[in-house]
Parts: structure tokens; sequence; C-alpha cells
């Protein structure tokens, strides 16, 4: 006989899991109904608070037009959480919650796997805190008020640096003196919620294409490239941070570090006033004076002003890194079979597409410019020697699911045999 697994034992219909996907100006957050078998990849209720700390924040759910929303100038992060806890309540219906997923950017060397969190694991993850400023203490912050409020929840973590556990070490090192691998400072790689769906949504479409050479393009205000083979990643242009790799809204991406040097010894920086430089000021936002939205650019590169220069120069930088990227994995693949565009600008700017796939037309790439035009799933021309392909990412959904299965895991597990 089949042994039964915990949620064949424990019928779980009608639970549901929570989302929580926490920046810092806004939460994104998801309710996914976990009675149902496979779990639904589309959310019963979900939504997004923006403007957190800032002049005029807003709550709105999918759907319906957002609202303003007054929020504690004490601990506004506090009132927003408990905004979504009304809402919650408000779906549940006499069914109870399962479990609250949180997306954790970073998971550092310890951490591989979708983990619940106690006192000691929010320490460690506290600890990471540097290598994500922007993300992990509010995604951080969210679970202890949550744990202080309910400690019989399941607070459950999962790590966008769990999908690049396969990278090669040759990919993990840094060029640094060997202590500092041995003291954690290594590439990591990150949106790996991300891909961790687009490797299961590109084989489901692609079939056996998604399992050859692979290159996922997450451009959103984030923004990351990662090399797949056989569904795993090989390769990311993110690496000990955030901070790495691609130009992105106001992010600086890959930078020569004597420009760093420069900027404290000679310019007199603080360590504080760089981090705030790197992380908030420059990328398309830095570069064009105006906005960190390609959407925003690209209206505005048209004037012939002082403006409307720097929208084409900042422009003309984010694709020239991107392709200059996407040329790098090549290298390391071998070649490129798929390449798939995810994420908000990935996903529904079809401008950026073509000048980022005109550039590619050395290997063989041809867009198709009427699927191109409709954000369709296949947007390559019939013969282009690459599949372009857009695919929507789905990061909640994997967070939940991965929640879900490890409540299974620690339900079977002996009694005893730890977290």
């Amino acid at each position: 006989m089949t042994a039964l697994s915990a949620r064949d034992r424990y019928p779980t219909r009608g639970e549901l899991v929570l989302v929580l996907n926490c920046g810092s100006s806004s939460i994104k957050f998801a309710l996914f109904d976990s009675g149902q078998v496979p779990l639904p990849r589309t959310p019963v209720w979900n939504g997004k608070v923006q403007g957190i700390g800032g002049p005029t924040p807003t709550y709105g759910e999918t759907g319906i037009e957002p609202e303003p929303l007054a929020l504690d100038p004490q601990q506004p992060y506090h009132a927003a959480l408990r905004r979504i806890e009304q809402g919650v309540l408000a779906r549940l219906g006499g069914r109870r919650l399962h479990s609250i997923a949180h997306r954790v950017v970073h998971g550092g060397s310890r951490y591989f796997a979708p983990v619940r969190v106690d006192a000691d694991v929010l320490a460690d993850l506290h600890d990471l805190i540097p290598l994500a400023p922007l993300h992990q203490p509010f995604a951080l912050e969210a679970i202890r008020v949550l744990l202080a409020q309910r400690p019989d929840l399941p607070q459950v973590a999962c790590f966008d640096t769990a999908f690049h556990h396969t990278l090669p070490k040759v990919e993990q090192l840094l060029p640094l003196p060997f202590d500092a691998w041995q003291r954690g400072l290594r590439r990591y790689g990150f949106h790996g919620l991300s891909y961790e769906y687009l490797a299961l949504a590109l084989h489901e479409r692609h079939g056996d294409l998604a399992r050859g050479r692979v290159i996922a393009a997450h451009l959103g205000s984030g923004a990351s490239l990662c090399a797949m083979q056989d569904l795993q990643s090989v390769a990311t242009t993110m690496g000990f941070s955030a901070l790495d790799g691609l130009m992105m809204g106001t992010r600086t991406g890959a930078l020569d570090p004597g420009a760093v040097i420069y900027l404290m010894e000679i310019e007199k920086l603080t360590l504080a006033q760089v981090g705030h430089v790197l992380y908030s000021e420059s990328g398309l936002l830095g570069v064009s004076g105006t906005s960190s939205e390609p959407r925003v650019l690209l209206p505005l590169e048209q004037e012939d002003s002082d403006a409307g220069a720097r929208a084409r120069d900042a422009l003309a930088l984010y694709v020239r890194r991107i392709v200059r990227e996407i040329g790098a994995l090549v290298a390391v693949l071998g070649g490129l079979d798929l390449l798939v565009f995810t994420a908000g600008v990935g996903e529904h700017n079809p401008v950026i597409r073509q000048r980022i796939c005109d550039d590619l037309a050395f290997l063989g790439v041809r867009l198709d410019p009427r699927t191109n035009a409709d954000d369709a799933l296949v947007i390559s021309a019939a013969d282009s020697a690459v599949v372009v392909g857009v695919e929507p990412t789905n990061e909640e959904w994997i967070a939940a699911r991965d929640a879900l299965a490890l409540a299974d895991a620690l339900a079977d597990a002996p009694a005893g045999s730890g977290r």
C-alpha cells in the first residue's frame, strides 16, 4: 500500500496560505487556497500596499482602484501589515490560515530551502541584512511582528538565493583572498523564486527545448539574467549582493570598484552615503535624472532637450548592459536555444525587448513585430535561430507551494528530527 502523505492523512481543504513580498516601501500580498490539488496558480485574492513611509501611501486589491491609506508615521510598516491583516480576515469566511510564506531575498551560505522561522533562524537572517538592505530588513520585520502576534501560525521563509545553489563553484567564487570565501563572501544570485517558476513553466510550454541552453531575463525595478541548463541555474548576473550585474531602475549594477573608492577617498562620501548612491540614486534614475522606469523615459527620449538626451543615454546604457551580459552568458552556455523575458519591463515593454533582440541579431535572433507588440508568449519570428518568449512570472505561487511542501515534510518527519 502506498504511504499517505501528511496532507492525505490530515486534509487541509479550505485552508489558505498567505504570501507576503516585502520591500522598503511596498508589500505585495496574495492568498492561495491550499484545499485545491494541485495548488491553483491564481490566488483567490491579492494586491499591494505602496508608498509606505511616503506622503501618499495606497492600499490596492487586484481589480479595485487603489485607495489612500492613513498609516501611523511612527510605525508605517506595522500599520500596513495591519491593513493587510484586515483584508485577510475579511476573506477567511470560516476557513483558517495554514501558514504565511515570506519572500526573503538572502539565505546566505546556510539556507538553500524554505524554512520555518523561529528565533534562531530570524537571528541568522538578520545577520544578512547588509547583503540585501532594500529588502531583507523589511521581510524580517514582517516575520517578527507576525511571530509575536501568532506564534502558533507557521512563518515560512522562501529564499531568492536558493535556486542558484546549483551554480558551479567557479561561478560562486570571487577573486578575493581565499579566506573571504571561508567567511561567506561569494556570488549567491537572486530573483530565485522567479527563476524557479520559470524553470517549471518553460518546461511545460516548450518541452525539451527548455532543458537546453536557456537565458531568462528578469527585468523589473531590479534586474538580472539567469543562464539555465537542464532547468538549473549555471550562471547569473547578480552576485554577492543584489547590486551586481545589470543596470537597474535605481541600482548601478556592475561597477568598477575603483569608482567606489574614489567616491569615498576623493569626494569624501561616507559609507552610508555611498550605499545610498549605489542603491537608490543610480541606474536609469541616476543617468536620466528623470525616472527609473523605461516606460516613462521612452517618450521623453524623443524630445530635443537636455532631458531628452539624458533619457536616450540612460536607455542606451540600459540595453547595452543587458546585451553585454547576455553575450557573456551565451559564451558560458556555448550557445543559446531559448531567450525568455519576464517581470514588469520584460513582460510589458515591447520596445525594450525589440532593442535588445536587434542587438542580438548576430546570434540569429529575430522577433515577430506583431507578436512582440502583443506581449505574446512566443515573440520570435519563424526564421529565428533562437526561440524568444515572454513568460509572466509567479513568485507568490512558488512561495505558497514551497510553504505547503515544507509543512508536509515537517509533518511526515520522525519526532525529534529537527527543522
